[in-house]
């Protein structure tokens, strides 16, 4: 399952991610907001994120105006490591070889069929391992020094 979940600068951008998943047959849980009323990100993110380390959703997505601060939540969730990508090379390495959890998208800085693409590579993209989760378990230690 995915977990996404947007505050109302990432509100639409959420509505053509959650097409494009019921298009391809995936399923999803929306975390909310449900409306373009202004609210603050940093729920949504810490939502999307515990559904993520909880195990209930394999994946997250979360969208903010910009991104930043819905990546920057969600990264204080201890075992989430959430990429900011604004394109798509970013998408793909952050899978490879960061094994990212979560994907944090800009929805007033990306159009919407880069956007889709953007989420189609990390949903696809498998983690290489090997030396990459070496590096993996060095970020797991800093994060339990706190």
């Amino acid at each position: 399952m995915i977990a996404i979940g947007s505050d109302h600068g990432g509100f639409a951008l959420k509505r053509a991610i959650i097409e494009y998943l019921e298009e391809k047959g995936l399923e999803y849980k929306d975390f909310g907001t449900f409306s373009e009323e202004s609210c603050d990100y940093p729920a949504y993110s810490e939502a999307v994120a515990r559904s993520v380390v909880s195990g209930e959703s394999e994946k997250g997505i979360i969208i903010c105006g910009t991104g930043i601060g819905a990546s920057i939540a969600a990264n204080k969730v201890k075992g989430i490591r959430c990429a900011l990508c604004g394109d798509c090379y970013s998408a793909e390495m952050t899978r490879r070889h960061n094994n990212a959890n979560m994907l944090a998208l800009g929805g007033r800085v990306l159009g919407v069929g880069h956007a889709l693409k953007i989420v189609e590579i990390f949903l696809n993209t498998p983690f290489e391992g090997g030396r990459h989760q070496r590096r993996i378990d060095l970020i797991s230690e800093i994060e339990a020094k706190g």
